[in-house]
């Protein structure tokens, strides 16, 4: 059984409101999340449903001049909140490290690749360059990039996107962060590469005892890469269960609505998707009551009158819906 000490990260109350337009936008509203050690936690959402501000926080990589953040954030024992100056910039990297959905953004096109491993090696820890960059090759190799002695020497551009997102899964990696933060990983990639990414990923967590969350809009690849899932929806988790009871008994309307969206072997040749209706909502003018409730089909009186708390559905299994507690009562 997995006690408090296994606890890698642990984010309370979380609240992230940002002041650039007229009107304030609370993009991430009272999230708590956990991951233990070597435990992999998918994020599952539509665009605009508060995951990457999740994922950003977790770094502190918002302006801060025109973003509140509030609430509580532990990563390794470490409050994060507290920290400032060389103390974030040494947490950025060797307690918690990015992989964004992009690389050819991420990376500097200026200079080779190797030289942004090195660099990223070199100030984390005390060793020279040429052993720096023999770390870098050895990340290579780990990652499976052909030919990494002259990859090394490649800019950005002179890789492939798949080629690309694997030196960027090599630098997270190159200063040993205890947990990885995937911010959509392979959603720009071909459908075969995705799959090598994915496998790549997961056996590297598995390799090198790892704490990963993985932000993704499909629930198809939350099911490959996750121990458990949360999905979330207007900046609220409104789901969190182990994959297997979210998928076999998922008791939010909105979960039910991301599972019937997506084609399941060949049951549905011939016949329609089913579409969740509507559009997500404005997060500025977000209804006092549950805020799926303008798409949800199940919806009653009591959605519009306040937020649903949480209700433990068992063995790990939590939901924020009005229904779940007669749900729970009859299982």
């Amino acid at each position: 059984m997995t006690g408090e000490g296994d606890t890698v990260l642990a984010v309370e109350q979380l609240s992230v409101t940002f002041r650039a337009g007229a009107k304030p936008v609370r993009a991430v509203d009272g999230v708590d999340l956990t991951v233990r050690r070597g435990e992999v936690v998918a994020l599952l959402g539509e665009s605009g449903s508060g995951k990457s501000v999740t994922l950003r926080s977790i770094l502190r990589l918002h302006d801060e001049r025109r973003t509140t953040v509030e609430g509580r954030i532990t990563v390794a024992g470490v409050d994060v909140m507290a920290l400032s100056g060389r103390r974030l910039a040494n947490f950025r990297g060797q307690t918690a490290a990015m992989i964004f959905q992009e690389p050819m953004l991420a990376l500097d096109p200026v200079y080779t690749v190797g030289r942004q491993i090195t660099e990223a090696i070199r100030r984390h820890e005390a060793v020279s360059q040429s052993q720096a960059r023999e770390r870098a090759l050895e990340l290579f190799r780990r990652v499976r990039i052909p030919s990494p002695e002259s990859r090394l020497d490649n800019y950005p551009h002179e890789m492939s996107g798949g080629m690309r997102q694997r030196a960027m899964i090599a630098l997270a990696l190159s200063a040993k962060p205890v947990l990885l933060l995937a911010d959509e990983p392979t959603t720009a990639l071909d459908a075969t590469v995705q799959v090598q990414i994915l496998l790549l990923l997961r056996e590297l967590q598995r390799e090198l005892g790892l704490s990963v969350i993985f932000v993704t809009h499909d629930i198809g690849v939350a099911v490959e890469i996750a121990d458990r899932v949360a999905v979330m929806y207007a900046g609220r988790i409104v789901e969190i269960a182990p994959v297997r009871p979210l998928i076999r008994t998922p008791q939010h309307p909105y979960t039910i609505g991301l599972l019937s969206t997506r084609a399941n072997g060949g049951r549905l040749i011939g016949r329609r998707l089913q579409a969740i209706p509507g559009s997500p909502p404005d997060l500025a003018t977000l209804p006092p009551g549950c805020a799926f409730a303008p798409r949800c089909t199940r919806v009653i009186e009591a959605c519009g009158e306040r937020k649903p708390e949480p209700i433990a559905a068992g063995n790990g299994h939590l939901v924020r819906c009005v229904h779940a507690r007669s749900q729970v009562a009859t299982a």
